[in-house]
């Protein structure tokens, strides 16, 4: 789900036309309907003739159907096969949806588990009820830069993964990184203090979330875990006193039932003591959150 770790110019591994084709499927989104040559074309930056070539070969293989009318193709059986396929065998997903459903009801807020898919998250479980106007479900993308989700996910990397992903998104958002950079680094701080994200209206205006990253010991993740709401009602006081400290608990619950951390006290994430204590090191200047963003405040020289 994640971009390959070297370029395709220089890998020898690397299969370019595979690679294309997969971005060719990829083009299409929850909702989309029908998408021509000329939309792929724009969504995956290749050009025209040589979508029309793979579009062809993905129709011959029965991954899209052609709608002469129109034109235009939409995914076929065989590619929705492959997200099935993928979905029925993250036992994340199943395991989690009775938690998820629990907490949905507690705080009257949507719950929904991901993962990295590029620079978004991605959507494999959603609990929602109707009375949260969350338009979100499985399959649905999110930025990973200014959702709680995501961000929770960044502070979950390997420090030198985290930075790869930074620079990705600095490279990405030119001239909007600097307002998002910071909206990260505060989200580093609130991870290290309490162990959850916070996005009050930085994605939408009128959405405020948390997140909280899982992780498993088979090797497989991060992902993260939000609970959002309209901003009225999840006012930031409340992510912080009765949101968060549940999503943190559900999350760490679920860990331990899938073998990978250890579930702490409930009590322990408001405390002032050791742990937070230790955590508070990384909030001084200089520390572990300042050093990740002081290698992303301005452009590479490459």
């Amino acid at each position: 789900m994640k971009r390959p770790g070297k370029k395709a110019a220089t890998d020898r591994s690397f299969v370019i036309a595979l690679s294309r084709g997969l971005d060719v499927l990829r083009a299409f989104r929850p909702n989309d309907g029908l998408l021509g040559n000329q939309e792929i074309a724009a969504r995956t930056n290749l050009p025209k003739p040589t979508v029309s070539r793979l579009t062809y070969t993905l129709t011959k293989l029965g991954y899209l159907m052609p709608v002469p009318r129109f034109e235009k193709y939409q995914l076929a059986p065989a590619a929705m096969a492959l997200g099935y396929a993928a979905l029925a065998n993250l036992g994340v997903r199943h395991l989690s949806e009775p938690f998820r459903e629990q907490l949905m009801r507690e705080t009257g807020g949507a719950v929904a588990i991901g993962a990295r898919d590029r620079l978004s998250m991605i959507y494999f479980g959603q609990s929602r009820n109707g009375v949260v106007n969350v338009q979100l479900d499985v399959g649905s993308r999110i930025p990973i830069a200014t959702t709680a989700m995501g961000r929770a996910y960044i502070w979950a990397l390997p420090d030198e993964e985290r930075i790869a992903l930074l620079r990705e998104l600095r490279d990405h958002y030119g001239s909007r990184w600097p307002k998002m950079r910071d909206g990260i680094e505060r989200s580093g701080e609130t991870v290290a203090k309490y162990g959850f994200a916070i996005s009050a209206g930085e994605w939408q205006d009128d959405v405020h979330a948390v997140g909280v990253a899982l992780k498993l010991n088979d090797g497989t993740g991060p992902y993260a875990v939000n609970c959002g709401a309209p901003a009225f009602r999840f006012t930031e006081e409340r992510l912080r006193t009765d949101v968060g400290p549940r999503l943190v608990a559900m999350v760490r619950t679920i860990e331990a039932a899938l073998g990978g951390v250890a579930p702490q006290p409930t009590k322990q994430l408001n405390s002032k003591q050791t742990t937070n204590k230790e955590n508070s090191k990384k909030l001084k200047p200089g520390g572990k959150v300042a050093k990740v963003a002081e290698g992303i405040r301005q452009p590479s020289s490459s």
